[in-house]
């Protein structure tokens, strides 16, 4: 049976809100998954992946139930923000598993953990390039006593990467870490760029969640194995200019780089160089900002590093 509904959550400060939501549920026993996204409410791609995961889903083959949000961040989808929530500027992404006792982002945070992912016994959140934001496909999991089931999960996404996050690592806040800390294999998969609707991403998230539910026994059919060029990314580095300016970027997503190589340039509106940034090691550009104005202490890129291949 397939269910279309809404979901408001308890708060006061989000009780004018509604998601639209699926309730998925299959003829046999199975895992409950949590299938999420519209986390940053720009990320076009994640959000039709789900929408067109659960119309093509046939329940008849489902083992299992699965709870899909196409939007939890209904706010920012709704003002086209990228990254932050407007009603207080933070990034809901780096508030959970949140607080009521906070701003309206983190009693968000708390509703969505609380409504869609403790009562899950998996959780995967759709991602993809925000507005500014060029992005190459990978998939991220939380170094935790789950994270065995959590890299399995990740690794049947078929990305070309996947990046273990380390617990109290360099990102804190995320779905996957407020999941994981609560016993749940996790997993963020991102595919897409620039905000833009892209037909491509939209398909790896869906054949990715599709073989991620076979890995999980929730859908019928072999479990296609890891792509020969997917690599397990051991570091993530964010790299930041000191001060505001005018970005050029010299390297695309996707693009390998070595270490001391020249990544772009901070100048001023007059062409002067203010800083440049060069790659801190070997690695993989796996997000890049796209947009020239960058803020003091701007992120500029990410770079995956120490990679390995998936054993």
């Amino acid at each position: 049976m397939l269910e279309r509904r809404t979901i408001v959550f308890s708060d006061p400060r989000l009780a004018q809100l509604e998601h639209p939501a699926f309730e998925a549920r299959g003829e046999r026993d199975g895992p409950h998954v949590a299938l999420i996204a519209g986390i940053h409410g720009c990320e076009y791609s994640s959000i039709a992946a789900v929408i067109r995961f659960m119309n093509k889903l046939d329940t008849a083959e489902l083992a299992g139930s699965i709870t899909a949000v196409p939007v939890v961040s209904m706010q920012s989808f709704e003002r086209r923000s990228p990254f932050v929530v407007p009603e207080d500027g933070k990034n809901l992404n780096r508030c959970f598993p949140g607080t009521y006792d906070g701003t309206y982002t983190d009693a968000l945070a708390r509703s969505i953990f609380d409504d869609l992912i403790a009562p899950a016994d998996v959780l995967i959140d759709l991602h993809g390039g925000d507005l500014v934001e060029a992005l190459e496909p990978f998939a991220i999991y939380e170094a935790s006593p789950v994270e065995e089931r959590a890299q399995a999960i990740a690794v049947a996404f078929g990305l070309p990467y996947v990046v273990r996050e380390e617990s109290h690592g360099g990102l804190a806040g995320l779905t996957s870490s407020a999941a994981a800390q609560a016993g749940i294999p996790a997993v963020i998969a991102e595919a897409g760029g620039c905000g833009l609707l892209d037909p491509v991403a939209v398909e790896l998230l869906v054949e990715g969640t599709q073989n991620a539910l076979r890995s999980l026994e929730m859908l019928p059919g072999p479990v296609a194995p890891p792509r020969p060029d997917m690599r397990l990314v051991g570091a993530f580095d964010w790299l930041h200019c000191r001060s505001a300016g005018f970005w050029e970027s010299a390297v695309a997503a996707g693009d390998e780089v070595t270490r001391g190589q020249l990544l772009g340039r901070v100048t001023t509106l007059h062409g002067k160089l203010k800083e440049r940034i060069q790659a801190p090691r070997d690695g993989v550009v796996l997000f890049l900002t796209t947009s020239a104005a960058v803020s003091d202490d701007g992120l500029l890129l990410g770079l995956g590093a120490e990679l390995e291949p998936i054993s």
